[in-house]
Order: C-alpha cells, then structure tokens, then sequence
C-alpha cells in the first residue's frame, strides 16, 4: 500500500494519533476502524506518514495565513507534493478541511514538533515546503511571515535559527549570505568553509530520505543546497575582490 493510500484510507489516523490523526479521522471515518486490522508491509510508516499530513495540514493553513487561498498556493502545494490523480480528490479533502482558517494549526506543529524532536534537518525541510507555498502568488504578506515564526517556534527553532531559514527563501541575490550560512561576518573563510561543508551535508537529499522524509521533498532539498551554495560562492566572491583590493592598496 502507497503512503497516499494509508493517508486517504483512514490506517494514517490510527498510526499517528493525536491531532493530525483526528483530522483523518473526521474525514476517513469507519476507514479508520478498519485500519486497525491492516497488517499491510510498510503500515508503520509512522514518521513519514505524519510528515505528510503534516505538510497537508500546515500547508492548507500556511495558504491561507494571508487571508484567502489563490490557485498560485494551491498549485504550489502540488509542486511540493506529487498527488497521484487517483488522490488528488482525496488529499483535496484533507487540505480543505485544514484550511478553513488558521486557527488551530499550533496543535499540529506542536505534534510533528514533537514526533520528530531531535531531527532539526526533517522540520526545516517541511519549513522550506512552507516557504515555498506562501511565496507561490510573488506575495510574502506580515500574516504568512508571522505564521512561519510561530511554526518554527513549536518546531523547536530559535529566532536567530528561523532568520538563517528565511533568508533562503529571499534569493541569492537578495539574500545576506553570511546569514543563510550562519556565520559571523569576522568569521574566517576556513570556517565559513566549514559550515557551508557541514550544512551542504546536512541538507543533502540523500541524507533527508534516510531520516523518513518523503520522495516529494527532495526537489526543495536540492533547492535549498543551491541556496546555500550560491551564498557560499558570493562571501568567497566577496572575499577574493577584498584580498584583491588590499594587495593593489
């Protein structure tokens, strides 16, 4: 069974519980009786399950953060997630229901929060996702920006933490490189080395599907390695012209 059938048959509301797992249930209905007696290989997928939902719930909340839901959004969300046509009316259900207002979407943070305490990498994975939803329509509005610091609050992030994530959705022209990467800007090129090295790791799609994230993510995980690249690139560009510049002085 594919995890979109486990998501849309009602087994994701009994294997993960809690608030995400009510939101099934309220949809999936008797399927979630009947999930109790699966044994199906794979039914306790729980992590990766919930990160789906997870992404289905604070996605259709994240949409409408700004105060209505435009196609931008919602094609945005398909981006993200690769919705089988066989789903898509199922999966519609889910995110529609979630997206009826923003009100509610801590409890959901707070559980994916928690079930994935410890893995920094997987929450800021699904932050990327977020980020690529709210700027979908070429608006970044104060209600999506305040919605995303709340979420990464409960995820576990710090504000320092949140404003090097945020940063990577601005552009690498834009953006301040020295932030994306996380380092002073009296920091060494060895050590700004260091930290482009250690979080080019870290963010590696490869790395990302080990710990449980699903398929559909690594396309914003390889986004994210090019953000950080180019921001590596420019403070090393930066830096050249400086040296440069005193050896001519």
């Amino acid at each position: 069974m594919s995890i979109w059938g486990k998501i849309v048959g009602g087994a994701a509301g009994f294997a993960v519980g809690g608030p995400l797992g009510a939101l099934l249930g309220g949809i999936a209905g008797h399927a979630v009786d009947r999930a109790r007696d699966e044994t199906a290989p794979g039914a306790g997928d729980t992590n990766s399950i919930a990160f789906t939902i997870a992404v289905i719930a604070l996605g259709a909340k994240m949409a409408k953060a700004d105060g209505q839901v435009t196609a931008d959004e919602v094609a945005a969300f398909r981006e993200v997630f690769r919705v089988p046509e066989s789903e898509v009316k199922n999966v519609a259900r889910i995110f529609n229901q979630a997206r009826k207002d923003v009100a509610g979407f801590e409890a959901y943070a707070a559980q994916i929060g928690s079930m994935f305490r410890g893995q920094s990498k997987v929450l800021e994975n699904l932050l990327d996702g977020l980020f690529h939803i709210a700027r979908a329509d070429g608006r970044f509005t104060t209600g999506e920006d305040q919605y995303l610091q709340k979420v990464a609050a409960l995820f576990g992030f710090s504000e320092v933490e949140f404003a090097r994530i945020r940063e990577t959705h601005v552009g690498p022209d834009a953006a301040d490189p020295y932030r994306i990467l996380g380092v002073a800007r009296d920091a060494t090129l060895e050590q700004v080395k260091k930290r482009w090295r250690a979080l080019v790791r870290e963010h590696h799609p490869d790395a990302l599907m080990a710990k449980g994230v699903p398929q559909e993510f690594i396309d914003v995980a390889t986004k994210k390695v090019a953000s950080i690249n180019a921001a590596y690139d420019k403070i090393s560009r930066e830096r050249g012209f400086e040296r440069a510049m005193a050896a001519a002085g």
